[in-house]
């Protein structure tokens, strides 16, 4: 999965980004974007913004988790 540099707004590693993803713990489709929450490599929760293009699905979003994507808030 491609990692767009939009993605890297808010200082968001890669690898947090793979380990949210690998680790999902909740989704919502937001128009044509996949929002994934999953944990960081310290547990913090993320959100993940991933967009499903004909080319193959690519993240376009990434930043520590709002209240209003978080059902566990």
């Amino acid at each position: 999965m491609r990692i767009a540099d939009s993605a890297h707004r808010h200082d968001i590693a890669d690898d947090d980004i793979r380990h949210a993803l690998r680790n999902a713990v909740w989704h919502v489709t937001q128009d044509d974007v996949v929002i994934v929450i999953g944990p960081a490599r310290n547990g913090a929760r993320l959100e993940i913004g991933v967009h499903h293009p004909a080319e193959g699905p690519v993240v376009i979003h990434a930043m520590p988790v709002r209240c209003e994507f978080d059902p566990y808030m």
